[in-house]
């Protein structure tokens, strides 16, 4: 017989009479899902990561201390990007018989390629989004400048040769970042007015830029073709080079939609692994008929194979479309809510769809198939003799290295893959042991109660190894539902309370020690507060472990870069708040001891650092050799003051160093900085409003996101209960049929149905409920760097809306078989 033809005709048999049905649609739910979710995600973490660009004012930028050939612009003009340059460079403004130090960037017309300039008319006053650049022979000046020279718009300042007109104040530049590396006020002017300035000498301190945007596609081309041509001292920096509060913001962010797409998954796995059990177990009379007849195992297994290969071709073929449709409905609804603009989708994500069906189909439907090959022929006359069950090893082995390999293409991010391994593993367990004792109980005391809770509990003890195995779905299922729900909200909502309305909204920075009482004392007397201060010292590291930078090996070019300029240290007795230790220990409040160093944990990595490691620094003429005692991961959105380096207390405090702070300002208070800067024209004002804008732009849109991505989430989990129940469906129809014959009526055998599935969800939600509380700590803790407060009352709720969702479900889903004729199932069998 040939086989292909066989399985072909047995497949489309199949397909028709509904056998394949609930097998189907799981696999075809999983791809859906899958893609959709995939085709979705992308496109929202490409036009999020397109948010980063607004940090650099372009997409991808070159920048070098000497002028760059403008044979490059002509190869970015040639790829049909936009293009701008920039010029910036220190130089003394004047006004009258005051000076003071300025940063000046010389911009050309099309500056900035991403994000905004946002310009105001008089100091401190509302400000507004910049059409263009500043005209020549005027510029546009931050208020820090202009308080120290005490200047107001239209006045004229010289600057090198030439006197300037000051047009509007300059309140923010996309690219000037939240450091503090730059501690003079900056000054923009049109590029074309830079030469008249007579300042571009041999010796001076000058930075050429290049910017570039488009399409991320031609980015890409563009920087494959530029790379090979730069210079030793040119850089190109791309988005993934952006600020560190944008990319923490971003990065928090994928891990979200990345979490929604993770437990889909899993649940279209379970889903896949209880269909095609109930499809095996009706297929094993067929099977035994087959070799009774003189079918031989191999002809059994290669029919089995390539009825799977149809399996996974069709689903991926289906889900794959359906999950590219479905992005555009997700897209076009998220739209309404937050309206921004998405790149189109990218067809790699189609490729995943076949990893997906190919691996849930392997791995959790295969097993199964093979087990029909051993299906005894005796079974044509004895329905109660099954083929020998497949080794326990060999099938939760499979099927666990096909969802960490599914996952892993998905995730690739460690710690979320393993906590949400770890919670869905431990939950199974947890829940197969609960369903065995749960069992065990029952089998003893289901004479309790009225006739239906007998008839319900009576069920779930005649039926210990299904039963068992519905609660370990159900657990998983609700456990994952609760998980992006309630729990979601709870971790969105902390992620929001990171960044509350009253957040810092400017640093302050370049300020005297013996000047901040009376800087602290304006702000009292003005806004009622006194801000919290830092100590910021300069210092060259040079040396690791001993050895002297020059002759270090970097394990990553970044390492190599962050020390290629004076660091920015601090030292402080408190963890700041925005801060978790992840390796070591803190110095803790009192000490005063010998010298510590703690180190971002990124920051070490690109080090090659370890705890117990020594750091040599150069601060102030003076050689410091320190031991690292603790790393920290640094939630950079936060956007308070951090540090990649900071000491212990001690005789740091000595070197030299001035202070910043951080502090909210609102719109009808900053009056107070126009006072600050005129007393104190040398501290450093920067303005976080448009970064903070950015930021919670992001937030809302994930938060956003995540709603709806959620809804596959559920119609996965809905698809699980569906084939939780269909397992033991054939059974109760012959069940029901025989307790009408004997005079049963509907009404009761439905009510008995009912008990036995909320007794079954009931178990299930608590289980599911503890094993989400527990996944959510630990989310919240390793994974977004957040606070969990735990909530007991989660516990009940999981206890209720397992009953209730279980109890609803599975008395539907077996209505139908109970309502059946007696006749017509007795017939059949």
């Amino acid at each position: 017989m040939n086989t292909l033809k066989f399985s072909v005709r047995s497949f489309s048999r199949d397909f028709k009479a509904g056998e394949l049905f609930v097998l189907f649609l799981a696999v075809i739910v999983a791809v859906t899902s899958i893609t959709a979710v995939g085709f979705f995600t992308d496109r929202v973490g490409r036009a999020m990561e397109s948010q980063a660009a607004a940090t650099l004012a372009a997409d991808l930028v070159i920048r070098s201390p000497a002028p760059i050939a403008e044979s490059l612009i002509d190869i970015g003009n040639e790829f049909g990007l936009k293009t701008a340059v920039v010029i910036d460079f220190p130089s003394v403004a004047q006004f009258g018989e005051d000076t003071s130090l300025s940063i000046v960037y010389g911009v050309s017309s099309n500056y900035p390629l991403r994000g905004e300039v946002r310009i105001s008319d008089e100091l401190f006053t509302t400000s507004y989004i910049a059409k263009g650049v500043p005209l020549q022979g005027t510029i546009w000046a931050e208020p820090g400048l202009m308080a120290r020279l005490d200047v107001d718009v239209g006045d004229d300042i010289k600057l090198g040769s030439a006197v300037f007109k000051i047009a509007h104040v300059l309140e923010f530049r996309p690219d000037q970042g939240v450091g503090f590396a730059s501690m003079a006020p900056a000054l923009l002017m049109n590029i074309e007015d830079v030469p008249s300035m007579n300042v571009l000498k041999a010796g001076s301190r000058f930075t050429y830029r290049q910017l570039y945007a488009g399409s991320i596609e031609l980015i890409d081309r563009f920087g494959a073709k530029v790379r090979p041509l730069v210079t030793d001292q040119e850089r190109i920096r791309t988005i993934k080079d952006a600020g560190e509060q944008i990319v923490s913001a971003i990065n928090r962010a994928k891990r979200f939609l990345t979490l929604s797409s993770l437990v889909t998954v899993i649940l279209a796995a379970v889903a896949t692994a209880m269909a095609s059990r109930r499809y095996a177990l009706r297929h094993l009379d067929t099977v035994a008929l087959l070799k009774s007849l003189g079918a031989k195992q191999s002809f059994i297994l290669n029919s089995s194979i390539v009825q799977l290969v149809l399996i996974i071709l069709l689903t991926t073929l289906i889900g794959t479309l359906f999950g590219y449709l479905a992005q555009f409905l997700l897209a076009a609804v998220l739209a309404e809510i937050t309206p921004f603009e998405l790149p189109k989708p990218s067809w790699w994500t189609s490729i995943i769809g076949l990893v997906t069906s190919s691996t849930i189909a392997i791995g959790f439907a295969l097993p199964h198939f093979l087990q029909l090959r051993v299906t005894p022929p005796i079974r044509v006359l004895r329905k109660n003799i099954s083929p020998p069950p497949l080794h326990s090893g060999l099938v939760y082995g499979i099927a666990l290295g096909a969802l960490i390999t599914i996952l892993w293409v998905i995730v690739r991010e460690p710690i979320l893959l393993s906590l949400i391994l770890s919670g869905v593993i431990g939950l199974a367990i947890l829940s197969g042991l609960s369903g065995w004792l749960l069992v065990i109980i029952f089998t003893r005391f289901r004479g309790l109660g009225g006739i239906t809770w007998r008839y319900g509990l009576a069920n779930i003890s005649r039926r210990g190894k299904e039963s068992v195995v519905q609660i370990v779905a159900f657990g998983l299922s609700l456990m994952v539902l609760l998980l992006l729900t309630i729990v979601r909200n709870d971790l969105i909502t902390n992620w929001q309370r990171t960044l509350p309305e009253n957040a810092p909204n400017y640093f302050l920075f370049n300020i005297q020690p013996e000047d901040w009482d009376r800087i602290s004392q304006i702000f009292t007397e003005e806004l009622g507060e006194k801000p919290d201060f830092l100590p910021l010292i300069r210092g060259r590291m040079t040396s690791i472990k001993g050895i002297p930078i020059e002759e270090y090996t970097f394990p990553t070019p970044q390492g190599r870069n962050s020390l290629r300029q004076e660091a920015n240290l601090t030292w402080t007795a408190d963890l700041p708040e925005s801060n978790r230790i992840t390796e070591g220990e803190w110095w803790g409040e009192n000490y005063n001891g010998e010298l510590q160093v703690s180190l971002a944990a990124d920051y070490a990595r690109n080090l090659d650092v370890e705890v117990g490691d020594s750091l040599g620094f150069m601060v102030g003429g003076e050689k410091i050799d320190v031991k690292v005692t603790s790393l920290r991961e640094i939630a950079w959105d936060s956007l308070t003051p951090n540090f990649y380096l900071i000491f212990s207390p001690g005789d740091v405090s000595q070197l030299p160093q001035t202070y910043l702070s951080s502090l909210y300002i609102g719109e009808d208070s900053r009056q107070v900085l126009k006072i600050l800067l005129q007393k104190f024209p040398s501290v450093t004002l920067l303005d976080l409003k448009t970064t903070l804008g950015q930021i919670r732009n992001i937030i809302n849109r994930a938060s956003a996101a995540v709603q709806y991505v959620f809804l596959f989430t559920l119609l996965a989990g809905i698809v699980v209960l569906l084939a939780a129940i269909q397992v033991t469906r054939d059974e109760r129809r012959f069940e029901s049929a025989i307790l009408h014959t004997l005079g049963a009526q509907r009404k009761q055998i439905l009510k008995g149905v009912a008990s036995e599935f909320i007794a079954l969800g009931a178990l299930a939600g608590l289980l599911a409920s503890i094993g989400a509380t527990v996944v959510s700590y630990f989310l919240a803790k390793q994974a977004f760097n957040m606070d969990y407060q735990i909530d007991p009352s989660l516990w009940l709720v999981g206890l209720l809306s397992g009953a209730i969702i279980v109890g609803c479900t599975g008395t539907f889903a077996t209505r139908k078989a109970v309502m059946e004729p007696p006749v017509a199932v007795l017939r059949n069998n």
